[in-house]
């Protein structure tokens, strides 16, 4: 396991992985198998289910966005970016709670649309999420998911969801006393986190199960 995170972390190719953590094939091998058994989507919940019982997760407020990265050798859920002249990306939805651990992922290509990966993204979560019906959840978008669509789909899931108003709209908000601020800025933290482990900075696995673990 140690290889494998130092893989995460440096970027570095298998091959180039430091004798002192075993060959780059034998590593390369077991992180195969694992991703195939599942094992890393299982320690993460594991993670979180620790995390909620010794800190507790906090659902009152969640905060999705997505981030696009750099896909040199293509794959799966990859596509053309288009902020960087049409190179080949993938963007990477992840969900929030507070705090800004992430409990929701989400993978698809450069130039899907955020919205179109906000349903996906919200069935995604890895642990049992409360019922809102019980329990009051805000969702936090930026205005790349402005408009009836997010909305509806956020509204669905029972969550009262806040994105930025437009410009010809905030005269109207102040006129009806404001309202709670938003968190968007969490998961952009979160995306930052994630960006300072070079292997997710920049995508070199084919398949997305491998880029997923």
């Amino acid at each position: 396991m140690a290889g494998i995170l130092y893989v995460l972390r440096t970027g570095c190719q298998w091959n180039a992985v430091p004798r002192e953590y075993g060959s780059g094939k034998t590593l390369h091998r077991y992180f195969q198998r694992w991703t195939r058994a599942g094992v890393f989507k299982k320690l993460w919940k594991s993670g979180l289910e620790e995390y909620a019982e010794v800190q507790g997760i906090d659902w009152k407020w969640q905060a999705a966005n997505g981030a696009i990265t750099k896909s040199p050798l293509g794959g799966q859920a990859t596509g053309a970016n288009p902020t960087d002249r049409g190179k080949c990306g993938t963007k990477r939805s992840v969900l929030v709670e507070a705090p800004g651990v992430p409990i929701a992922l989400e993978v698809g290509p450069a130039q899907r649309h955020d919205v179109k990966l906000l349903a996906a993204t919200l069935e995604a979560v890895v642990i049992e999420q409360p019922d809102p019906n019980e329990q009051k959840q805000h969702l936090s978008l930026d205005k790349a998911y402005a408009g009836e669509p997010a909305q509806q789909l956020a509204e669905e899931k029972g969550y009262e969801v806040h994105v930025p108003d437009k410009a010809n709209a905030k005269k109207k908000r102040k006129r009806k006393g404001g309202r709670k601020k938003a968190r968007r800025w969490v998961v952009e933290v979160t995306h930052s986190w994630l960006n300072r482990f070079r292997r997710l900075l920049v995508r070199w696995e084919k398949k997305t199960s491998n880029y997923l673990s």
